[in-house]
Order: structure tokens, then sequence, then C-alpha cells
């Protein structure tokens, strides 16, 4: 799932500010996809929290992943929540969220946004199946709140190939227009 970090700062802001964890992506650096995580996932459903207490994530892993998931929460949330449902180590699980992230192109329109865009949730995922050779329109779904994109999600096999999965086209978002905020 790649989060459109803008309107997740929006979102933050409107609720009265950022946490302390999502002030480093929603105060310095401009960020616009980010990662925010890589679940597996069942035909219907996914497991979560799969180890409890979850085996305790390293640090330096963690900064690790600081360049796509630019809050620490966030990575340890993910861990947590998903990557104890992997079967996985977790360096094996950071290492495989990186693959996947460079596996997907943003297509260019979205790279360098500097202002308000407003978009159709089908034009966002055809932009991406365009620039991503293999990916169909049935592995892509755009997430929203009520007025602004919120996520792109991919579906992807083990071996990180793009594959159709209809779960994810059951959350998808039905709104007929959408604002991207700009990043910062």
């Amino acid at each position: 799932s790649l989060s459109w970090s803008p309107s997740f700062c929006e979102v933050a802001r409107e609720r009265g500010g950022p946490t302390r964890s999502q002030q480093v992506q929603c105060g310095g650096r401009p960020y616009s996809f980010v990662v925010h995580g890589l679940w597996p996932q069942y035909e219907r459903g996914f497991p979560e929290y799969c180890r409890r207490p979850s085996p305790r994530l390293a640090r330096r892993i963690m900064t690790s992943m600081l360049d796509l998931m630019p809050a620490p929460g966030l990575i340890y949330n993910e861990w947590d929540k998903h990557g104890t449902c992997s079967g996985l180590s977790p360096r094996g699980y950071f290492e495989l969220i990186r693959k996947a992230r460079a596996a997907v192109k943003i297509p260019p329109e979205f790279l360098d946004l500097s202002e308000v865009k407003t978009v159709t949730p089908d034009a966002v995922e055809a932009a991406f199946v365009k620039v991503n050779p293999g990916m169909s329109r049935s592995a892509v779904a755009v997430t929203c709140d009520r007025k602004r994109l919120s996520e792109v999600r991919i579906c992807m096999s083990k071996n990180l190939q793009f594959r159709a999965c209809q779960e994810i086209d059951r959350r998808a978002c039905r709104r007929d227009r959408l604002v991207m905020p700009p990043v910062r």
C-alpha cells in the first residue's frame, strides 16, 4: 500500500496536529507516495497481529526504512500488525518491502505535485497501469476519505509479480472526484 503523504498530513492537521511520530513525515522533507505497508493476504481478508507479543524490531532495521516509510511509529506498527504474519524475519520482511516498492513505478504526473490536483480514482489506477508493465486494472485500487486520495493499493504475488485481487477492489474508493493535496 502506497499512502499519499500530503493527504495523510492534511488529515492529521485537521484532527489537531500530527503526533510526534507523524511530525517527521509531515513537518520536514516533502513526501509524495510513501510505503504504508506490505500486507500478507488471503483471497478474502488478511491476518493481523500473528505473534503476541511481537518479536522486538531492532532500531537499526527501523531507521533503515525511514526513506520509504518516514515515521518510526508506522514502521513498528507495520511489523507488529503485518510483518509478524509474513513468516519472515524482521530483516527479511523489510527487505521484501524494499523490493516490492522498487517494483512499482510512480506515474510521472504524481512525482512533483506542486499544486492541488483533482483526479478520479479511475484515472489514478489507469496511470499506474500505464507505467507498470504487467499490472492490470484488477491489481490496483485507490482508497479515499470523503474528499482526498488516501492510498494506492497494489496486489502482488509472493514473488512480487502483479496479480489480480478482488479483495482490494471491494474496498476501493467510489467517489467521482478526489483531491490530491500538493507535496509541500
